[in-house]
């Protein structure tokens, strides 16, 4: 597994879609709604998009660039590319990331398989906003219900990781990602058609000056890496299967692109709903899972619209999670080969899911343990993964930008790569330090 030349991508697209997959998630589709609506919408976006270019682009170029190079996951990138082992902490802090990611993602996963499920089985049909409102703090208070419906995904997740990279990932990805981006484009004609829905669109990209605050700033860098899944060696071990000849940063630009598709749609299906019914988007968390199912009633297909909508809310979760199981299975592959008794992809994967179904028990009947999961990894682990390898490319490696560009990537000029290192080397490290400062309620 961590010879590049026997476990790589067969194609560009199966890369693209896949490492698309890894980014585009419940933090695009659930997260980033409610974050906009808190946060003034079209102001949050503008900024969103600002911090997208300024250091989300480059450090995405940047774990790619990790893998390519080195063709190792996140466990034997850094030594192969430092010909020592004073930067294995960061290999543990990346696949550490990965795993108590997992143990909230999971749970959030399971409400998301529930809600499909009641709503193929119409059960959601007739509440009230109240009473769905109650009905969410029932799922998240039935711990068996929601074991159940977290192992669901986990299982799933398994099975997919169960195969190589090139009939696992590479060909369901290949599915998935194209499947996620029809529904959601059929679910915005639906909505862009509802009287009303025009003053969803102004919130969303319109500025507003008075809305621009620290604040917004604070949550669209933060919202940023969680978006992207920066700093959790995802895109490090996707990067160790890319092709020989594969563009880095062509890769990293359509990468983003998809990406951002995304969360402009989850905006444009969510916000003009929201108008057009005269609820708040302010409603934080409880978004996706009450307020939308109560509009999805006063539609004119109620049914098809809650159905086709949490159906690409589980795709999205799940094209997540299987990047974020892969970092710790490929971490279990290469920690353990050359040794006594080495591990296949087939053991690694039945001990990861082992693991995190123990740690996703503990986040259901322990909620702090969930609240903390979520707190530490995006406030704390991500940036701080983020943080060591930005030192890493832009102060140990100053070169590797230059010398893992193909003959065919020669027309990057001088000041390209002079602005990318020095955006490793101080824009993103001052960024990361504020969203840590913001996250841990110090600013």
């Amino acid at each position: 597994m961590s010879d590049r030349k026997n476990t790589t991508f067969s194609s560009k697209v199966g890369l693209i879609m896949a490492a698309a997959g890894s980014a585009v998630g419940l933090g695009n589709i659930w997260k980033f709604p409610y974050i906009a609506g808190e946060n003034g919408g079209g102001a949050f976006l503008v900024v969103y998009l600002l911090c997208v270019l300024l250091f989300g682009m480059p450090l995405l170029m940047t774990e790619f660039m990790i893998g390519k190079r080195s063709g190792k996951s996140a466990y034997g990138a850094f030594h192969a590319l430092s010909g020592n082992n004073r930067w294995q902490w960061l290999s543990w802090l990346c696949m550490l990331t990965a795993f108590v990611i997992m143990g909230f993602y999971f749970v959030v996963t399971g409400w998301c398989f529930n809600y499909l499920v009641e709503a193929v089985t119409n059960a959601l049909g007739g509440l009230s906003a109240q009473e769905l409102n109650a009905h969410f703090d029932t799922i998240q208070s039935s711990n068996i219900r929601m074991i159940g419906f977290g192992i669901l995904p986990v299982l799933l997740t398994a099975g997919v990781l169960w195969f190589d990279v090139n009939t696992g990932i590479e060909r369901l990805s290949k599915v998935l990602m194209p499947l996620l981006l029809i529904l959601m484009l059929l679910m915005a004609g639906v909505v862009l058609m509802m009287d009303g829905s025009s003053a969803g669109m102004r919130f969303f990209f319109r500025f507003d000056f008075a809305q621009f605050t620290p604040r917004v700033v604070m949550e669209a860098m933060g919202q940023c890496f969680f978006s992207l899944s920066i700093g959790m060696g995802a895109l490090i071990t996707y990067g160790a299967y890319m092709p020989k000849g594969q563009n880095v940063i062509a890769t990293s630009v359509q990468v983003i692109v998809l990406d951002t598709i995304v969360a402009l749609l989850a905006g444009v299906i969510i916000f003009p709903a929201v108008f057009a019914f005269g609820f708040d988007p302010a409603e934080g968390p409880e978004l996706v899972f009450v307020v939308l199912p109560a509009i999805f009633e006063k539609m004119t297909l109620p049914w098809l619209s809650s159905v086709l909508f949490f159906a690409l809310l589980c795709i999205a979760a799940i094209t997540s999670t299987i990047s974020l199981m892969e970092v710790v299975v490929a971490f279990i592959c290469e920690a353990t080969a050359g040794k006594k008794h080495p591990l296949n992809r087939r053991q690694a994967v039945l001990i990861t899911s082992v693991l995190v179904i123990a740690l996703l028990v503990t986040c259901v009947f322990v909620p702090e343990v969930f609240n903390y999961s979520d707190l530490v990894s995006a406030c704390v682990m991500m940036p701080l993964g983020a943080l060591g390898m930005a030192v890493f490319v832009g102060w140990r490696l100053h070169k590797i930008g230059k010398k893992s560009v193909q003959p065919n990537e020669k027309w990057i000029k001088r000041w390209a790569r002079m602005f990318y290192l020095f955006v490793l080397r101080f824009i993103v490290p001052l960024a990361i330090l504020l969203i840590v400062l913001n996250g841990l309620g110090v600013l």
